[in-house]
């Protein structure tokens, strides 16, 4: 009988790739404990930029030369490498733009003010980043008619999905945005059943995948995203670039969000046509090294498995779970049956700058404060904020296990 052959996750040869991890801080070897802010990056993606800026450099599109015709190519690979790694249906659906909350922005201009009419709402949650926030609350704000409507959030922190289906009820929601996974609660949102609930209420759903993408395997099309947007800089790649993808038929409805080079058919003094899409949304130089740093963190993830990844993260979720509620006095906030490896804790008596200092001193990298979800901190009793540990690739049990001893240590000296 054939077997299906199955990824293996050497965390020992992974760790390896990545040359930050053999740096010290304070004297102590560094726990990276903040891979959900932005995540460290393997020598793969390193090597692929350098090697571009030494020997392929040039600008892209317009120059017909041996140089800017290497570039073009390299870039519009990254556009390929994109759409494989998404699962979408062609190449043109997938827009560059400099991270998630550049994506979110376009579309809410471009589809927001663009496509959707008075009297429609856009639905959102109190689980979002400010990236899924602000940018509802200034089409709203606005004045063109747009509203603004939110989806609690459960105790345990998952989305209601009892509430999302009343918001959905009187069919005036034009827009659902909402997170694929949270970057506060780790809570991984049911894409495939909000989208089917979206569009049965005659709306088009985004999902907010900066985390998820990282995380879990992604597929655009099985999930029927009508917008989806991450950010390589958390998925080992380099910052300056982002992604948004949207079914093609949405974005050949919506109008440039920027203009100038790049996003052009022709210009005269008295009009300017449009390029299609998606090249009608990257105006001006693209982040070229970057794309091409895109490119090789997609492709080292792809190597290694995201298969393999996701069960890595799982098991270091399990065990974290296992291990953080026996430190006493801490609380992890939210409690989702389905997470991703993200926790965000208070510990009591103590304020989490405080935490995150001394854990500092120990090598381990943490974040402190409200994480860009004022809101949902809010919504859980803590508004002076959370510390939070988030995992990558790399993490191993032993910093989980580590990271907990030095949370009691830093109990008592705060006792």
């Amino acid at each position: 009988m054939d077997t299906i052959a199955t990824p293996i996750f050497d965390l020992t040869r992974i760790r390896r790739d990545f040359p930050i991890l053999a740096t010290k801080v304070h004297g102590k070897p560094l726990t990276f404990l903040d891979s959900g802010a932005s995540a460290q990056k393997p020598r793969a993606v390193i090597e692929a930029m350098t090697r571009s800026m030494e020997t392929a450099y040039a600008n892209v599109h317009r120059g017909a030369y041996h140089l800017s015709e290497t570039a073009t190519e390299s870039y519009e690979a990254a556009r390929v490498a994109t759409q494989r790694f998404l699962g979408a249906a062609e190449a043109e659906e997938i827009v560059f733009t400099s991270n998630s909350t550049a994506a979110i922005n376009l579309v809410a201009h471009s589809y927001g003010r663009g496509v959707m009419q008075p009297g429609q709402f856009v639905l959102t949650s109190e689980m979002e980043h400010h990236a899924n926030l602000v940018p509802w609350q200034m089409l709203r704000d606005a004045n063109i008619g747009i509203g603004l409507r939110y989806v609690r959030v459960t105790e345990r922190g998952e989305i209601d999905l009892n509430d999302l289906a009343a918001k959905l009820a009187d069919g005036k929601v034009g827009l659902v945005a909402i997170t694929h996974m949270s970057n506060v609660l780790g809570t991984v949102t049911p894409a495939a059943q909000i989208a089917r609930m979206t569009h049965e209420a005659g709306a088009k759903v985004l999902f907010d995948g900066s985390q998820a993408a990282v995380h879990r395997h992604v597929d655009v099309t099985a999930i029927d995203a009508d917008f989806y947007v991450f950010t390589a800089h958390k998925l080992y790649g380099p910052t300056g670039i982002g992604v948004l993808y949207g079914k093609r038929k949405l974005l050949d409805a919506m109008p440039p969000f920027l203009g100038g080079g790049d996003m052009i058919e022709s210009v005269t003094l008295e009009r300017t046509t449009y390029a299609a899409a998606p090249a009608r949304f990257e105006a001006g130089t693209p982040p070229i090294i970057e794309a091409v740093g895109l490119h090789a963190a997609i492709d080292y993830v792809t190597n290694i498995g995201m298969p393999a990844i996701e069960a890595h993260e799982r098991a270091l979720v399990d065990h974290a779970m296992a291990v953080l509620p026996q430190v006493e006095g801490l609380r992890i906030i939210g409690g989702a049956q389905d997470r991703g490896g993200v926790f965000a804790f208070s510990l009591d008596g103590v304020h989490p700058h405080d935490l995150s200092t001394f854990l500092d001193r120990h090598g381990i990298a943490v974040r402190a404060g409200r994480h860009c979800a004022e809101p949902l901190h809010t919504r859980f009793g803590v508004e002076g904020g959370t510390t939070r540990a988030s995992f990558g690739l790399y993490t191993t049990p032993g910093e989980i296990d580590l990271l907990a001893q030095k949370i009691t240590e830093a109990r008592r000296f705060f006792a």
